[in-house]
This record gives C-alpha cells, sequence and structure tokens, in this order.
C-alpha cells in the first residue's frame, strides 16, 4: 500500500494551502463576529477550480482524484470551517449529485455555473421535524398536469438564502408506509420556480456560513426539473450523504491540524516557570495526542477516498472516517483551548473558534449515533435502523 501523495496531488495541496492562507484565514474571525456569508472568497475561488475539483472537465471542473478533493477540503477546513461548509454543500451534495443522477441536459446546465460559482446549490433533506430519520421526511410533491407542486418546510439547510439553486427530496408518494420508495428528488431553479428561505442567526458555530429554512409554498417545477427516477429519492440522499460524510471529515481534520499548529506556536511562544510552556511535559503530551490522532484520522479519509477513486463500495469506510475526525476534531480543540489558558476562551486566538465550528460536524450529514448505527450494521449484519 503506497501512502505517498502524487505529484499532482502535492501540487493541488499547495495550491488549496496557499489559497487558504492568503485569502480565507485572514478575515476568518472578523467574518465570525459578523455573520458575513463569504461570498467574495466563493468568485476568487471559482477561477482557480477549487468550487469544481472533482468534477470533470467537461463540465466546468477540474477533474480531480477524490483523494485530491479531500486534500482541498482539508485545506480549507484547517483556514475557515464556515468556508468548508458552504464548499462541501456545493461540490459534495449538490454537483456530485447531479454528476452521479442527472440527465446530460441538466449536467450541462447546471455543472458549468455552479463550478464557476454562478450558482450557489444548497440541499434540502432536513426537515423540522426529520432529521436522522429522513425516510419520513413530509414535505410533498403533487403531480399536476406536465408538473409537480411542491409543498413543505426544510430547516437547517446550508446555503439556503444565499441558493439560486436547491435540490429537494419531496414524497411523491402519500403512504407513508412505503417510507423510503415514496421519496423523489428535484432540482428547483429559483429564477423559474422562486422558493422562499429565512436565515438562522445566533448560531454557536459556523456564523458565517449561510443556515436557513427553506419555504415551499406550492412551488411548480416542471417534470425535467427531477433528479433520476420517481421513488428514487433516497437512495440518491443516501448517495449523496456518503460524499457529504466524506468533505465534512476532511474537513474536520483540517480543524484539528489548525488547533495542532496554534498550539505549538502558542506553546513555543508563550512562558510560564522560567521556559516556555511547550517545555512541560504535560502540554507535550497534549500537543501529541492531538498529533496521532489527527493522523490517523487523516488516513482513514485517504482510504476513504482510495475506494471512492477505484469505484469501490466505501460507506462503511467513509463513516468510519467521518466518525472519527469529527471527535477528534472536538478533542484537539478542547486541548487547544487548554493550551491556551485564559486566551483561549477569547477570540483574540482562533481556538475558540475552532472549538465552535468544530461542534457541529458530530450533528450533521449523520450525527456520531448514526455513523456507529451504520458501522454496527456492517459488523453484524444487522439493520439497527430499520
Amino acid at each position: 500500500m503506497d501512502l505517498d501523495l502524487t505529484p499532482d496531488q502535492e501540487q493541488i495541496r499547495k495550491l488549496a494551502r496557499e489559497f487558504a492562507d492568503r485569502e480565507i484565514a485572514p478575515g476568518a474571525r472578523e467574518r465570525d463576529r459578523s455573520e458575513t456569508f463569504p461570498r467574495e472568497i466563493l468568485d476568487t475561488m471559482a477561477p482557480l477550480g477549487l468550487l469544481g475539483g472533482p468534477i470533470p472537465e467537461e463540465y466546468g471542473g477540474m477533474g480531480v482524484d477524490d483523494v485530491s478533493h479531500a486534500l482541498i477540503t482539508e485545506e480549507v477546513g484547517r483556514a475557515d470551517s464556515s468556508v468548508r461548509t458552504t464548499l462541501s454543500v456545493q461540490i459534495s451534495l449538490v454537483e456530485k449529485t447531479i454528476l452521479a443522477y442527472g440527465t446530460e441536459e441538466q449536467k450541462r446546465s447546471w455543472l458549468p455555473r455552479l463550478c464557476r460559482g454562478e450558482v450557489i446549490g444548497c440541499f434540502g433533506l432536513t426537515e423540522p421535524e426529520v432529521g436522522s430519520d429522513a425516510a419520513r421526511l413530509r414535505t410533498t410533491a403533487t403531480k399536476q398536469g406536465a408538473d409537480w407542486v411542491i409543498r413543505g418546510r426544510k430547516m437547517w439547510i446550508s446555503n439556503g438564502s444565499v441558493s439560486t439553486l436547491a435540490l429537494v427530496f419531496a414524497r411523491t408518494d402519500p403512504d407513508m408506509g412505503k417510507a423510503h420508495r415514496g421519496i423523489t428528488a428535484f432540482l428547483i431553479d429559483r429564477e423559474a420556480s422562486p422558493y422562499g428561505s429565512q436565515a438562522i442567526h445566533g448560531k454557536l458555530g459556523l456564523r458565517s456560513s449561510d443556515s436557513s429554512e427553506l419555504i415551499l409554498d406550492d412551488v411548480r417545477v416542471p417534470d425535467a426539473a427531477r433528479l433520476g427516477e420517481p421513488g428514487q429519492g433516497f437512495a440518491i440522499a443516501m448517495a449523496a450523504l456518503d460524499n457529504g460524510r466524506y468533505s465534512v471529515a476532511a474537513g474536520a481534520v483540517g480543524v484539528a491540524q489548525a488547533c495542532i499548529d496554534a498550539s505549538v506556536a502558542y506553546a513555543t511562544r508563550r512562558r510560564a516557570f522560567g521556559k516556555p510552556i511547550a517545555g512541560h511535559q504535560l502540554v507535550q503530551e497534549m500537543i501529541a495526542d492531538m498529533t496521532v490522532e489527527t493522523e490517523a484520522a487523516r488516513l482513514l479519509v485517504w482510504r476513504a477516498g482510495a475506494l471512492k477513486d477505484r469505484k469501490r463500495p466505501n460507506t462503511r469506510e467513509t463513516s468510519i472516517a467521518k466518525l472519527y475526525a469529527t471527535e477528534i476534531a472536538q478533542r484537539a480543540a478542547d486541548n487547544a483551548i487548554q493550551i491556551h489558558g485564559g486566551y483561549g476562551f477569547s477570540d483574540e486566538f482562533p481556538v475558540e473558534r475552532y472549538w465552535r465550528d468544530a461542534r457541529v460536524n458530530r450533528l450533521y450529514e449523520g450525527t456520531t449515533q448514526i455513523q456507529k448505527l451504520i458501522i454496527g450494521r456492517f459488523a453484524t449484519g444487522i439493520d439497527a435502523i430499520a
């Protein structure tokens, strides 16, 4: 097994790292304070190809492999998890889902504009009363002639207020007994089929990413807006979440790495008892723990990416990577605050933001508990969710 990155992967990593350090990191604190969506950063990322990394060149992307996609996502997450969230939704949940399930017309219509940043996409699955149990969603889509009329609410939708394209999942068969077999996916063009949104403020973390409620009051779309076949929506959503979990895991590795970098910088400068605190064994122990766990998480992400690149099943490995990376990112942030002492409790240093931003990673794209159920299902052959 070769764990070395290829020259192309190293170059992609370098490009993403330099961009993140130059364009993303410097304004992260002020964007967090003001809850400012990073529109200008997205506009700067697009010409470099970073808004369409794994999308084939024929559809406007860079055509990089999935390991390279993780490298980009990690570097962006290291600089600012809010920007990483926006990027993950745009690419992993929207672009890659259209690439996998869209018609040729849908792919050529949407993917180049998404990769150029002309269109911002959102992923409308979660509802006010439906989170992990996605098969029970209540948003409906009713066929009326050649159109579908969609009615319902979606909640905690990243990019929702700023989106011009919504990938929405709705129940097309009213028989709730059919659960996942009655769900269909739709691509809603906000200009042609206006939908409402309400931004959510006062979040613990990811304050400069957009989180919103989507308001779907009799939104009429043509049948050509349907993504995949009727009743295929649940399978599409689960495949999309596999991609989303992969990018969340990579972003969590970035948070953990940022915690290490900040802690080393502070500990080698801050002095106590006559020497830098980095010279004290218990501080070194915390940094060592962070380093070991971050390296392990990174390798788990790369393993999942290697399976994706070989078109092999990877749901189990992606869930393992997501579970472990998001848990260790939280521990790394907690240790980073401890190392910074009282300063870590203030946004004078970035580690308190890392802690707040890391927390949501254990919730979205499937909670820690859902990941354990998935992993347990593969281990035992018994579906505990059913």
